[in-house]
């Protein structure tokens, strides 16, 4: 059954091919998401004036709309780049048991106090 609800989104953040794997395994281990995507794109892009062009990972993480602060801080400690693409969409609607496994998912999220991971360690 159809579930409409503005409690869920998708975050699209870009990251290179050789850094996007660690950076799935981190946000789903510290339970900001349930899922995470992970589809290989080539990326256009304007930076510092100069038209460039990457192969880049392109990561589909579905989370709940509570936990978008706590992901994109994250995603800034670890994510190698100077400016990482954290994009949000709300999803408004979807199955029921799919939303409702995206919550149970990251309902048991570690305390911030027993974090003791350094950046640095990805």
């Amino acid at each position: 059954m159809l579930l409409l609800s503005s409690d869920f989104v998708v975050v699209f953040c870009t990251a290179p091919p050789n850094f996007s794997g660690r950076l799935a395994k981190i946000i789903i281990e510290e339970r900001l998401a349930a899922c995470v995507n992970i589809s290989q794109v080539r990326s256009t892009f304007l930076w510092e004036g100069e038209v460039d062009e990457e192969a880049e990972d392109l990561l589909i993480i579905k989370t709940e709309y509570l936990l978008v602060n706590d992901l994109a801080a994250r995603i800034g400690d670890v994510h190698p780049y100077e400016l990482p693409e954290i994009v949000v969409l709300p999803i408004v609607g979807g199955d029921e048991g799919y939303l409702k496994w995206i919550s149970e998912s990251v309902k048991k999220r570690p305390s911030a106090s027993s974090d003791n991971s350094n950046p640095e360690d990805v």
